[in-house]
């Protein structure tokens, strides 16, 4: 099996930039209910209602463009135009058929090949991804939560353009759960990994785990829909996550990762009786909690299925599930029983530390910023947490009306949204807000939404894998 060259990447570069600019806008998407009708394009692109309201047991037919079921291509190099009907395929099956026949449109055989070559690109990146071979004329959309909301995820592709030589992506991680269709996005990601390594970096969220997993619907979902195969999708996709890199640099001034910051780790050596090795104690004292290093980060073992909330490894659990606060000071995150609160003098002292000017981060939705007193709240998407010296850190939530299924019937009914770093110096961020794509597909939910609490708080953490 091979995967996509550098070579024949560039050759298809100069198609990218012509078909990928955005059918649609944000304002047109907001200022109409059903913008995309007028448009003749793959189903992906249509939110009309006559599509929306097929039934599974009256399905409308696919389009004569789509190519059902997909295959993985005979050279095992995937091209612009296969990405593209994976996404009007993914989207056409959300609206027509039953979970249970996804592997119809999307063999295992295919979900396979396609997990193994985006594997083998993620497993060699570091922990902390350097985005540094940008141009004058290059852009960087950075991408916060997406959670299986599919059709939000296609808006968002094409509202800022696709991937190209000179669009960069950067996604926060948490791509499933709680969502109907974390599987799809997922893929999607995957897909655009492949096609443009050098281009599209998909960070680790604290979803990309087994315990959340477990918890909010990814791992029904996929034994859902690949039934008897369904374990092994399943694992493939946890191998798939452990690859996951944690953090980034964009240019030289802007860190983004899921969560946030991280603890330096202090060592110290300690020789016990009687035996010639040496032994290395780990000081929990909260007063001890400092900011840690890039060298630290890019040490950490990012391959466990759970990060560990205690013991050596805990840079992994800083970044995946830290959270700001504006109370001053670097703490443990005790709500969440992982991670750290950070206040704006660590901010301050993180951007000055590393000579950087801006933190974007995400991990934080409406549920969850309802319960932070003296935080913006999401409806825009994103909110700016802290201005500080030295520069700001922004939170930044790309799933509207979120979550998809919510256990009252008043819904936040938040705006998504992404920003956009351009040259020079690509640390001034242009914020793209977006309404959910409505109305969304029928779907049943993977998990108890009734009874799962809306954030991650309070984590059964006994359940979780701990690694040392």
């Amino acid at each position: 099996m091979s995967c996509n060259s550098d070579t024949e990447r560039a050759a298809a570069a100069s198609a990218s930039q012509s078909l990928s600019s955005p059918l649609l806008t944000s304002q047109d998407h907001q200022s109409a209910a059903s913008p995309a009708a007028e448009v003749a394009e793959p189903p992906v692109f249509d939110s009309s209602s006559s599509i929306v309201t097929n039934s599974e047991d009256n399905p409308s037919p696919p389009s004569t463009e789509l190519e059902i079921p997909i295959g993985w291509p005979p050279d095992g190099k995937l091209s612009l135009n296969w990405i593209r009907n994976l996404m009007s395929v993914f989207d056409w099956a959300s609206r027509n058929i039953k979970p249970t026949q996804l592997p119809d449109v999307f063999p295992v055989e295919v979900f396979d090949s396609l997990v193994l070559c985006a594997s083998k690109i993620l497993h060699k990146e570091p922990n902390c991804v350097a985005i540094d071979n940008l141009g004058s004329e290059s852009t960087v959309v950075v991408v916060g939560d997406l959670h299986g909301q599919l059709h939000d995820l296609v808006f968002l592709l094409h509202d800022a353009g696709f991937p190209s030589e000179n669009r960069f992506f950067v996604f926060n991680g948490d791509y499933v759960d709680r969502g109907a269709w974390g599987l799809e996005s997922f893929l999607i990601l995957l897909a655009w990994k492949v096609f443009f390594p050098r281009n599209v970096y998909l960070l680790r969220g604290n979803h990309e785990s087994k315990y959340c997993t477990s918890v909010y619907g990814f791992e029904k979902e996929v034994l859902t829909k690949y039934s008897d195969r369904g374990k092994h999708v399943y694992r493939k996709c946890l191998g798939c996550f452990e690859g996951l890199p944690l953090a980034s640099i964009v240019g030289k001034h802007v860190y983004t990762a899921h969560g946030g910051i991280f603890r330096h780790i202090p060592a110290t050596p300690k020789r016990s009786k009687g035996k010639k090795n040496r032994k290395i104690a780990f000081s929990p004292e909260p007063s001890s909690l400092s900011i840690g290093s890039f060298e630290e980060l890019n040490k950490a073992r990012r391959s466990v299925l759970d990060p560990p909330w205690e013991g050596s490894n805990l840079i992994p659990g800083d970044v995946l599930w830290s959270d700001p606060s504006m109370t001053p000071g670097l703490s443990p995150n005790k709500e969440r029983g992982i991670g750290l609160l950070w206040g704006p003098d660590c901010t301050d002292n993180f951007l000055k530390k590393f000579q950087l000017k801006l933190i974007i981060r995400s991990h934080e939705g409406p549920d969850a910023r309802e319960k932070r007193p003296g935080l913006g709240g999401m409806d825009e998407g994103y909110t700016i947490d802290h201005i500080v010296e030295s520069g700001k850190l922004i939170t930044l939530f790309s799933a509207p009306d979120y979550p998809q299924f919510q256990g009252t019937e008043e819904r936040y009914r938040n705006k998504g949204a992404y920003i956009v770093l351009g040259p020079p110096n690509f640390d001034n961020p242009v914020f793209h807000s977006f309404e959910a794509i409505t109305p969304r597909p029928k779907a049943n939910a993977f998990y108890n939404f009734e009874e799962v609490i809306d954030s991650d708080e309070e984590l059964d953490l006994a359940s979780m894998v701990t690694s040392p």
